[in-house]
């Protein structure tokens, strides 16, 4: 019982992890500092994106659910838990790419938005 539910925390943190990557930006239009949290966890969503990889929460609560007695699954978080309801045929390399381009974009954006207003306020 304790097993499932660690995984089932590994799962609620990795989620939290994904949407901190996605719209985490948006917290540094109002507190700029949050930039040095958000930068390295938006870099890394990309790059495990890019690069094919999974990220290690997987493999964990992969593990978690095994000693649960519970069935782990193959291939990443992304796959398993959000590409299933959006993509049901699974996730491909081409998917992977674009996911790790909407992550760059959506945060270049709001990048340039925080640095635009920094300027505007040193002047």
């Amino acid at each position: 019982m304790i097993y499932r539910l660690l995984a089932d925390g590994i799962v609620f943190l990795h989620l939290s992890f994904v949407a901190f990557v996605m719209l985490g930006g948006l917290l540094a239009l109002r507190r700029p500092k949050a930039a040095w949290l958000h930068l390295p966890a938006a870099l890394w969503g990309a790059w495990i994106e890019f690069s094919g990889g999974i990220c290690p929460l997987t493999p964990l609560e992969n593990w978690l659910r095994g000693r649960g007695a519970q069935e782990g699954y193959t291939g990443g978080f992304v796959e398993h838990y959000l590409l299933a309801a959006l993509y049901p045929e699974g996730l491909t390399r081409e998917v992977q790419w674009a996911l790790g381009a909407l992550v760059l974009a959506v945060n270049g954006w709001v990048y340039w938005r925080v640095w635009r207003r920094a300027r505007r306020q040193a002047q």
